[in-house]
């Protein structure tokens, strides 16, 4: 399953990037992260493998996080004008996520926040989840853009929502 979620955020692309790419901050817009700690390499660098753990209700996810490419491979060296390019896997049990996040700068104080996302879905009833509820999955991507909008924007922290 293969599909493309995108947001407007009211702030210059360099902002964004320094936002999105912090890992302090996450847990304010990133719902139900538990932890994303890297198991080998440095935050945020090609190669790194972290473990990330999601708690959702009653339910806990865990994953290995593996950032498979990153252009370019400085982050904090970019010019205003390139194209960021974020690669990450995610494995879990019978689950493999491929996403690329792109940010575009759409004016002097707005960013074009693109995300690819990909499922592969091992064993049955993972591959049942993944062909009777694929909304989910594009309504979970489109939630965490949504909250890191709001938090970019805002300051408003995940962590105090009611819902």
């Amino acid at each position: 399953m293969k599909y493309t979620t995108s947001i407007e955020i009211a702030l210059p692309r360099d902002d964004v990037l320094r936002l999105i790419a912090d890992p302090a901050e996450m847990p304010k817009w990133l719902r139900g992260l538990v932890l994303h700690e890297p198991v080998n390499g440095a935050h945020g660098q090609v190669g790194t493998t972290s473990r990330v753990v999601f708690q959702l209700g009653k339910q806990r996810m865990e994953a290995t996080e593996t950032i498979t490419r990153l252009e370019p491979a400085d982050l904090h060296a970019v010019p205003s004008s390139v194209v960021v390019h974020y690669e990450r896997e995610i494995a879990a049990d019978g689950m493999w996520q491929a996403q690329r996040d792109r940010l575009f700068e759409a004016g002097p104080d707005a960013t074009l926040w693109e995300s690819e996302s990909e499922f592969r879905f091992d064993g049955l009833l993972m591959r049942l989840v993944g062909l009777l509820w694929p909304g989910s999955f594009r309504k979970q991507s489109r939630q965490h853009m949504q909250d890191f909008k709001a938090f970019a924007e805002h300051g408003t922290d995940v962590r105090q929502a009611t819902n």
